[in-house]
C-alpha cells in the first residue's frame, strides 16, 4: 500500500524535532513499503544527527534493502553495526541471509 507515504510525510512534518524514535519509525514504514532507498537516506540521517542507532534501526534498514533485492546494502549494514556500536541479533542475521538468498 501507500501507507509509508503518509508515515514519511508526518516524519517530514516533524523532522527537525525528529529523534530516533520518530526515524525508526519512518525507516520502519519504508520497509513495509519497500522503498529501501530512502531507509538508507533515513538511516544515514540518524549517524549525521549523532544520534545513536538501535538495533531496531538497523534491522528494519536490513529488512528494506533484503525487500528491494539490495543484499550488497544489506550486507554493509549489518557490517557496519559494528562501526556505530550496535550488536547484531538473530534478526539482524536472518535478514541479510534471506537478502543474499534473493539476490
Amino acid at each position: 500500500g501507500q501507507a509509508w507515504q503518509h508515515a514519511l510525510q508526518l516524519f517530514q512534518e516533524v523532522c527537525d524535532k525528529a529523534g530516533l524514535i520518530s526515524h525508526n519509525a519512518a525507516i520502519s514504514a519504508c520497509e513495509k513499503g519497500r522503498q529501501w532507498e530512502m531507509a538508507l537516506q533515513l538511516f544515514d540521517e540518524i549517524v549525521m544527527r549523532r544520534l545513536t542507532p538501535h538495533v531496531m534501526s538497523c534491522n528494519a534498514a536490513i529488512s528494506a534493502c533484503e525487500k528491494g533485492n539490495e543484499w550488497p546494502r544489506a550486507l554493509w549494514l549489518l557490517h557496519s553495526m559494528s562501526e556505530v556500536r550496535v550488536r547484531r541479533d538473530v534478526i539482524s542475521c536472518n535478514a541479510s541471509i534471506s537478502a543474499c538468498e534473493k539476490g
